[in-house]
């Protein structure tokens, strides 16, 4: 080899220094803002893919028992609060209705009768009073006479019967009265003890009826559709299930050296794998749960035997979701999730502050108020023609 070309080998590159000086230069920039970030913001994130939707399932259940004549939802159907949904056979609670209708007619008039049966007694006490007023009399003249001659003893002896017969009757009289008056004081025939506990019966055998129409309690998706036409169901027995999708929650498991920073009410960005990371979700820390999955198990583990290997626990952590996002691209309970915890926030608790005020409800049942219309229908009816009966004091 010439001299020319070993100078040549022992002189480096100008252009792959440059090369090597650029790549050094990048990599070192690489690590200072790898660094900056972990050291500003990335230390201040927990993430997991072990994160699932939640929600409420309802199970829809029959109050009464009866055969099942109509269906009026199935599986995937969105229904309304207060939607039927199924319809059992109302002869039987037809046919109780009209008997507890017929027994608080038949109450309201026995209240009626005591009233005037008040009246009655009362007239006949005072007939025995004056009857025991007029044997006083008698029996006051004829010891008047008796030192006279002209009246005997056998007939003072007679009148002092009378008295005390005239006195047993208005004893017995009063007696019949307070009895009477016992069943009837300080009440009307509306508020009387036999005609309320009728028209309790009334209310029951028409919520009875109002519940052989199933109705949905709250508005969602139907699903776990199990009951057919046909089939006579038991008070309890699952017809199907109800899921309001517009409240469901995320329920994000972190491992337990992830939330020694987490913080109730610290901001969640989510992504479904449903929709893929084209669509963000945003949530906040509504709560952790009050213990691992493995120590609400069925068969929870037991490290105390002896045989013991550490495992990881995850705790749940609980996410609310934004209801307009939810709105706008809708979930269903079980799909998976990603979450990511931004715990720069520390000002909250590692425990919920409390209860909150409701976390669902229920539509309202409007057979009660049409039961109580009935009971007053039922009661006017059987009161027109009478007096209406003045409190009784008892005195």
């Amino acid at each position: 080899m010439s001299e020319r070309s070993l100078d040549q080998a022992d002189t480096p590159n100008p252009r792959r220094r440059r090369a090597l000086l650029i790549l050094s230069a990048i990599l070192m920039l690489a690590v200072v803002a790898g660094g900056l970030w972990w050291v500003l913001d990335g230390r201040y994130h927990e993430t997991t893919d072990d994160a699932y939707v939640s929600g409420d399932i309802i199970q829809i259940t029959p109050q009464t028992a009866g055969m099942v004549l109509a269906i009026h939802a199935d599986d995937t159907d969105v229904v309304k609060a207060g939607a039927p949904l199924v319809e059992l056979d109302p002869a039987d609670a037809r046919i109780a209705l009209d008997q507890a209708e017929a027994a608080l007619a038949q109450a309201v008039r026995e209240v009626r009768t005591l009233y005037a049966t008040n009246g009655s007694l009362g007239a006949v006490v005072a007939q025995r009073e004056a009857d025991l007023a007029k044997a006083r009399d008698d029996l006051r003249r004829r010891q008047a006479l008796a030192g006279t001659g002209a009246v005997s003893g056998e007939e003072i002896e007679h009148a002092r019967a009378g008295v005390a017969a005239s006195e047993a009757a208005l004893a017995t009289a009063r007696d019949q009265l307070l009895s009477n008056q016992a069943l009837s004081d300080h009440t009307t025939v509306e508020n009387h003890p036999n005609v309320m506990r009728a028209a309790a019966r009334v209310e029951e055998a028409c919520l009875a009826l109002k519940r052989s129409s199933i109705t949905a309690p709250v508005a969602g998706q139907v699903a776990k559709r199990g009951v057919q036409v046909g089939t006579r169901v038991a008070p309890g027995q699952p017809l199907m299930a109800i899921v309001p999708l517009d409240r469901v929650w995320v329920d994000a498991n972190f491992k337990e050296g992830q939330l020694r920073q987490m913080r109730v009410g610290q901001p969640v960005a989510l992504a479904a794998d449903i929709y893929g990371s084209r669509v963000r979700y945003t949530g906040k820390v509504v709560g952790l749960g009050a213990g691992t999955g493995a120590a609400f198990s069925l068969l929870p583990a037991q490290n105390a035997t002896g045989n013991w290997i550490k495992i990881v626990q995850r705790l749940p952590v609980r996410v609310a979701l934004d209801p307009g996002q939810l709105a706008e691209h809708p979930l269903r309970v079980g799909l998976s999730m990603q979450a990511d915890v931004d715990v720069h926030d520390q000002g909250g608790s590692q425990l919920a502050a409390g209860r909150r005020e409701a976390v669902a409800r229920a539509a309202e049942p409007a057979g009660r108020d049409e039961a109580q219309k009935l009971v007053r229908r039922i009661i006017a009816a059987n009161l027109e023609g009478a007096s209406a009966p003045r409190r009784n004091t008892g005195r």
